[in-house]
């Protein structure tokens, strides 16, 4: 990195119930902060009762073993030149504790705050065909109605033939399936792709303005 590149500040938030989109989601974060990049790790707020938690013992121990993580704010978004978002599917859609966090965003949409930023997403289902690629298409039509920069990681690499999906990181899996090599190297291949183009349109629109 250029030592007169603006940095690069990179938020990713998700909501993980047993663990695996947590698992991705600290992947992720690694791997941009080894890019160089500042990044906050958050997770949106739990919804579900207590008893429902404790009714799962995977769901339960992911709460303990992510009670340190901050829960994600408005400020996280506004203070991102990139979000990297990661919900399981649910229903083939966005889990509804993503979507809330999403959609309390609607004020700082309507000035503007939440544009020419770059995301992209990533998930996971409990089975092969669980609705992951409409989950991830579902989650970026927010993304187009906050006019963000939509960077996918496609199939720029040769390991995302292994993966399959070029909408997004995502696995097949749950608590007794832990998260393999080829989701593990998805994920770090579309981290270190959001970065680089992050940093490419700050650094283009930072000389804009010079």
């Amino acid at each position: 990195m250029s030592a007169h590149a603006p940095p690069v500040h990179v938020a990713v938030i998700y909501y993980s119930s047993t663990g695996t989109i947590a698992e991705l989601a600290r992947v992720i974060a690694d791997t941009a902060e080894h890019e160089g990049a500042e990044v906050r790790l958050r997770r949106a707020a739990e919804l579900a009762p207590q008893v429902a938690i404790d009714s799962n013992p995977a769901w339960a121990a992911n709460a303990r073993a992510t009670a340190d993580i901050l829960e994600a704010a408005a400020e996280d978004m506004l203070w991102a030149d990139a979000v990297i978002l990661g919900t399981p599917t649910r229903f083939g859609n966005v889990s509804s504790q993503l979507k809330q966090y999403l959609d309390t965003l609607g004020g700082h949409w309507q000035q503007g705050h939440l544009a020419d930023k770059v995301y992209s997403g990533f998930t996971a289902s409990a089975t092969r065909h669980g609705g992951q690629e409409s989950t991830l298409l579902a989650l970026y039509h927010t993304v187009h109605h906050f006019g963000g920069i939509l960077v996918p990681p496609g199939y720029t690499d040769p390991a995302k033939f292994r993966d399959g999906n070029p909408y997004g990181t995502s696995h097949v899996g749950g608590p007794d399936t832990p998260v393999d090599d080829d989701a593990r190297t998805a994920a770090r291949i579309q981290a270190r792709r959001v970065v680089k183009f992050t940093r490419a349109i700050k650094t283009g629109l930072a000389g804009q303005a010079s």
